[in-house]
């Protein structure tokens, strides 16, 4: 228990501290949005410089023929992939699927939380995306975008990564998976929050991060926080069956869902498929 309480003071004292070290984007990723912000760029140049990366440019391809993108003509090379995806939501949606590269480790005992947390996380955002998908066929209108959606859902739970990294100093932590897991649930929120501002992502963003966990933040209106939490309901990351109740009520109210059981449906079963098969 000493160790415990040790890791958990010590990841409290440096978050207060500003002196927790937060993990970096992917170089591809930084080259995207780099690309994404210059003036002058076109659909050509932001191919060539996804095309540096073998991982992402596959990566571009399944998106750009996933059942988000529609998939009735298949293309077969960055540039077709690009152009389907247009450089407004490009720098998103590259930002997103460069993310895995994060949830890497060399240690062993690290490496395998990393992969179970990248795995939840990806089960989260298929749900995430398939709801929006749904949801913006009806409100074309919406003031929601889905790249940005998608990028929400993929580092909802980033801040995971320093408490890992910092956990990985006192490997008896791991003897202990439960109180690891507390001390996931009790700060990978405040500290995702901070990752996301160090990356230059949006305060729209950071309030995912930040708040997705936090029930006490119920917004009136549709929101990202909505899909996120949709997700975490389909998946069960809540575990309180009111509070799952409550919210899935709420969010026919809102529209979010067609209707309480629309989850359930095979229909939506399948699209979740679909969505999912981008990051496999």
């Amino acid at each position: 228990m000493a160790t415990e309480n040790a890791l958990y003071m010590i990841l409290e004292e440096k978050i207060k501290q500003e002196a927790l070290v937060l993990p970096t984007l992917p170089e591809i990723a930084l080259k995207v949005r780099q690309a994404a912000d210059d003036p002058e760029v076109n659909l050509h140049k932001m191919a060539e410089v996804i095309a540096q990366d073998p991982a992402l440019s596959l990566g571009m391809l399944k998106v750009a023929n996933s059942a988000v993108f529609g998939r009735s003509v298949k293309v077969e090379t960055v540039n077709q992939a690009v152009t389907r995806i247009g450089l407004r939501q490009i720098k998103t949606i590259a930002t997103a699927m460069a993310l895995e590269q994060v949830f890497k480790s060399d240690n062993e005992f690290i490496a395998e939380y990393l992969k179970k947390s990248w795995n939840k996380t990806v089960d989260v955002a298929s749900v995430a995306i398939a709801l929006m998908t749904v949801y913006l066929q009806k409100h074309k209108h919406a003031p929601l975008t889905l790249d940005t959606l998608t990028l929400a859902a993929l580092v909802h739970n980033v801040g995971v990564l320093p408490i890992l990294t910092e956990a990985e100093h006192h490997q008896d932590i791991f003897a202990n998976p439960t109180f690891l897991q507390q001390a996931i649930v009790k700060l990978s929120s405040k500290i995702g929050a901070k990752i996301s501002e160090a990356w230059g992502f949006s305060d729209e963003l950071t309030a995912v991060i930040a708040d997705w966990s936090n029930l006490t933040v119920l917004p009136k209106e549709v929101s990202y926080l909505d899909f996120v939490r949709a997700g975490a309901i389909y998946h069960e990351i809540f575990k309180n069956e009111a509070t799952r109740a409550a919210l899935i009520k709420s969010y026919v109210d809102k529209e979010v869902l067609p209707a309480e059981d629309y989850m359930e449906s095979d229909e939506f079963k399948e699209l979740v498929a679909d969505v999912k098969a981008m990051f496999n």
